[in-house]
């Protein structure tokens, strides 16, 4: 197996276990026992060190695991929406938007934005009883 691929499989496992109930009473228990330890240690800076120390190591190493696995579920959900897009009547130029610089996804944004503003109209149009559709049911 890859070095890749092993890494990958670790960092899934590691963000699937560390949001389950379980990874969060253990390290509940970690600080409540670390707690109980302050009157043996006199609350001294050693003691102190060992809780920044450790939760900075796990912080810092647990950024990098979920970040992984974060970009994988997101590589994931833009292969699904682009397929989504390509096999409807939408535009097949909003394929692979995320690539777009940021100028031109602000430009396809405030388009997108005046469009529902048009459909917001047509909402409220129907409220008022004036159905742009042509839908309305017919009255006897």
């Amino acid at each position: 197996m890859s070095t890749r691929k092993a890494f990958q499989r670790f960092a899934e496992r590691v963000a699937r276990y560390s949001g389950r109930p379980a990874a969060f009473i253990l390290a509940m228990l970690v600080v409540v026992g670390w707690a109980i330890t302050g009157p043996i240690f006199h609350f001294g800076d050693t003691w102190q060190l060992v809780i920044n120390t450790g939760t900075t190591i796990i912080t810092f190493l647990m950024v990098f695991l979920i970040q992984n696995t974060q970009n994988r579920d997101s590589a994931a959900v833009h292969i699904k929406l682009d397929e989504l897009i390509r096999s409807s009547r939408a535009h097949n130029a909003l394929l692979d938007l995320e690539e777009l610089d940021d100028a031109i996804l602000e430009r396809l944004r405030g388009r997108y934005c005046q469009l529902a503003e048009a459909a917001r109209g047509d909402l409220e149009r129907i409220e008022d009883g004036n159905d742009p559709f042509g839908d309305e049911p017919e009255t006897p």
